[in-house]
C-alpha cells in the first residue's frame, strides 16, 4: 500500500492544474478576505481550510472502501475487478486532463446532485472571518464534485480497506497543497507552470500510463 500512498500524492500534484480551475476562485478569497489580519493568522486560515479539504476526501475514502469491503466479505466480489476499475479510471483521467476525452465530466456531474444540497451550507461560512469558519468550509468543500478527486476514489473503493482507502485520499490530498497553497499565497510562478498546456499534456500520459501499469500488475 506504500506505493498506492505515493502514486496518490502524485496523482494529486500532476493533476493540481485542475484544482486550480476548480478550487482557485476560493482558494483565492481566503487571501482577499484575510488581508487585513496579521500574517500568523491568515497563515493558520489557509492552512484551516486546507486541512478541512483534505479531512472529507479521507471521510470519503473511507466509506468508499467500507462499501467495497462489505462487498468483498458479503457476497465475494473480487477486488480484483475493483483494481481494474480503478486502472481504467486512471487511464480515463489522463485523457481527461489531458482534454483528449472528457467523459470524467459526466461522472462529476452525477455528484452535483449531491452539491446542491451542500452548496447552500457554504454561504454561512462566507466570507471567512476566523480559523473556524475556514475549517468548515473546506470540509464542505470537499464535496465538491470533481472527476481529479472521483477517480483516485477508486483506488479506495478498490483496497476495500477502511483506513487504506482514508489514507489514499489523505495523500492525494496533499500532492494538491501546493497548488492550491500556491494561489492562496499570490505564488504565481508556481500556478503558471501548472496551467502549463506542456505539463498538462506531460501529467496526463504520465497518469494514462500508471493506469495501464495498474491494469497489468492487477493480473500478473
Amino acid at each position: 500500500m506504500t506505493l498506492d500512498f505515493f502514486s496518490a500524492f502524485v496523482i494529486g500534484l500532476l493533476g493540481s492544474g485542475h484544482c486550480i480551475v476548480m478550487c482557485g476562485g476560493i482558494s483565492t478569497m481566503l487571501t482577499t478576505t484575510i488581508s487585513d489580519h496579521a500574517r500568523h493568522k491568515k497563515m493558520a486560515i489557509i492552512f484551516a481550510y486546507n486541512f478541512g479539504r483534505i479531512a472529507s476526501y479521507s471521510l470519503i475514502g473511507a466509506l468508499v472502501a467500507f462499501t467495497s469491503s462489505m462487498a468483498a466479505k458479503n457476497i465475494g466480489f473480487p477486488v480484483i475487478i475493483l483494481k481494474t476499475i480503478a486502472g481504467v479510471f486512471l487511464i480515463l483521467l489522463g485523457l481527461y486532463l489531458g482534454q483528449w476525452l472528457m467523459w470524467l465530466s459526466r461522472i462529476e456531474y452525477l455528484g452535483k446532485n449531491i452539491w446542491r444540497y451542500i452548496s447552500p451550507y457554504t454561504k454561512k461560512f462566507m466570507p471567512i472571518k476566523n480559523i473556524q469558519s475556514a475549517l468548515a468550509l473546506g470540509a464542505l468543500w470537499g464535496w465538491l464534485p470533481c472527476g481529479l478527486v472521483y477517480s483516485t476514489l477508486t483506488w479506495s473503493l478498490a483496497s476495500a480497506d477502511v483506513l487504506n482507502g482514508a489514507l489514499i485520499m489523505f495523500f492525494f490530498g496533499l500532492g494538491t497543497l501546493p497548488a492550491l497553497l500556491s494561489v492562496s499565497l499570490g505564488t504565481f510562478s508556481v500556478k503558471s507552470l501548472l496551467t502549463q498546456p506542456v505539463f498538462r499534456k506531460l501529467a496526463a500520459i504520465l497518469v494514462i500510463s500508471y493506469g495501464i501499469y495498474s491494469i497489468l500488475i492487477a493480473y500478473s
